[in-house]
């Protein structure tokens, strides 16, 4: 038996849409242009059609996933990643190309895609499963553990059409999870829910994984695509850009968003605080020089410009810094509480200056967070405040601070020679 659970080749998929755009219109003029219909196609009789526009949604798409591979499908918006498990879950027909899939398959692109609205929760699982193509012993086998997941027990009996969403969800992805498909197309089904279930449905996801079933996993959240998937795919304008580790394909996406020139945030209306204080900006500087991109274990100072609706004892403020990774991971905090930061005054406009000995971060793309607080109340606080580059690392691309250190490797010794050299002193 083969080893490639989906097989791709040159897929493609295209849209018409047409160049005329209809409106909404209301019962009464929706009449007279009923009636006003003869008069219109005769004066636009010769006239030339106005023009269809086309649009692929995939282009010339290739790959394959192994049996017991987890892909992540990552891209922005419109990139052609659902209408990619549309086609794989023969939602859609294909434009030109193929698609082989060899094994049974478990969708999940919707929230209660192959639900009957007018059905019970209870029935919903067994036509569900039966769409799987499961026997009904097995649905019976795992129907206690499919209702403590989705934990729904007391609406089981309720038809779907008044669960909310996020019931819908819930049980979708129960039925999904347990009964046991050989591979799982997975659409972006895990933003949907509160926090706990969110953090469920990712364990069950490695469970699943760690079985040996095949996995496409469609997400925006990067955090998840980075944990669950051994290889990922980032599509861009309905083609594959790039393929291969799900860290690099993260940091290929996320860069193409990053804005490595701005740094003005005076003007940023998405921040929190009380405006006693506000940043207004902020630069980077190497050897006094401003800077976008760092090299490792270079000595930095990031500037951060601030105005203050009044000048301030020393005393009663506190500014920081945050540093996280493009994927959101908050991973070191500068703080001036935790300094011996003093100042003879806080002027109303004022720069305040972090600095930074041998900056221990390796090859990548960060973003930095800025927050002041006065008086244990915070002033101002700007996320993605500003964005930089590290490059020229020396170290290898593993994790994401360098930290110095030193091996060294000498001969192992018996527990009584140890004992031994201890007391007398070597």
């Amino acid at each position: 038996m083969s080893d490639i659970a989906i097989s791709v080749e040159n897929l493609g998929k295209k849209y018409h849409i047409s160049g005329r755009q209809e409106r909404y219109n209301r019962l009464t003029e929706t009449v007279m242009d009923t009636l006003s219909a003869p008069i219109r196609r005769l004066r636009n009789l010769g006239k030339p059609a106005p023009p269809e526009e086309i649009i692929w949604a995939l282009k010339d798409v290739s790959f394959e996933v192994k049996r017991g591979e987890v892909l992540g499908i990552i891209g922005r918006n419109g990139a052609g990643k659902t209408t990619l498990l549309k086609i794989l879950s023969r939602i859609t027909e294909p434009t030109e190309g193929r698609a082989e899939i060899h094994g049974r398959v478990g969708s999940l692109l919707e929230v209660g895609t192959g639900f009957h609205s007018e059905l019970t929760g209870r029935e919903n699982v067994y036509l569900n499963g039966a769409i799987l193509g499961m026997k009904r012993t097995e649905i019976d086998r795992k129907f206690d553990e499919i209702v403590a997941f989705s934990e729904i027990e007391r609406f089981l009996d309720t038809p779907v059409k008044r669960y909310s969403s996020g019931m819908r969800v819930r049980l979708a992805f129960a039925v999904a999870a347990h009964l046991e498909p050989e591979i799982m197309l997975v659409d972006e089904v895990l933003a949907v829910g509160d926090a706990q279930f969110q953090k469920k449905c990712l364990g069950k996801m490695g469970e699943v994984a760690r079985e040996g079933r095949t996995v496409l996993f469609v997400s925006h959240n990067m955090w998840a695509i980075n944990e669950l998937c051994s290889r990922a795919i980032l599509l861009r304008n309905g083609s594959i850009a790039n393929e291969g580790s799900p860290q690099d394909m993260i940091e290929g996406y996320l860069a193409s968003t990053v804005n490595l020139t701005e740094m003005e945030v005076a003007d940023r209306a998405d921040r929190a605080g009380t405006g006693r204080l506000r940043f207004t900006c902020v630069r980077l500087l190497v050897d006094g020089r401003e800077v976008r991109c760092i090299e490792s274990g270079r000595d930095v100072t990031i500037e951060s410009y601030y105005e203050a609706s009044e000048a301030m004892q020393p005393h009663s403020i506190r500014f920081g810094i945050s540093i996280l990774t493009l994927t959101g991971i908050k991973f070191v905090a500068f703080d001036s509480a935790s300094t011996d930061f003093h100042a003879e005054s806080i002027p109303r406009r004022g720069v305040v200056r972090c600095h930074i000995p041998r900056f221990p971060l390796v090859r990548g793309i960060y973003r930095g967070l800025l927050y002041a607080g006065i008086n244990g109340e915070m002033a101002d606080r700007v996320e993605d405040a500003f964005e930089f580059e590290v490059i020229s690392s020396e170290y290898p691309r593993v994790g994401y601070v360098a930290v110095d250190h030193q091996w060294d490797l000498a001969p192992a010794i018996s527990g009584k020679e140890y004992h031994a050299a201890s007391q007398s002193g070597h």
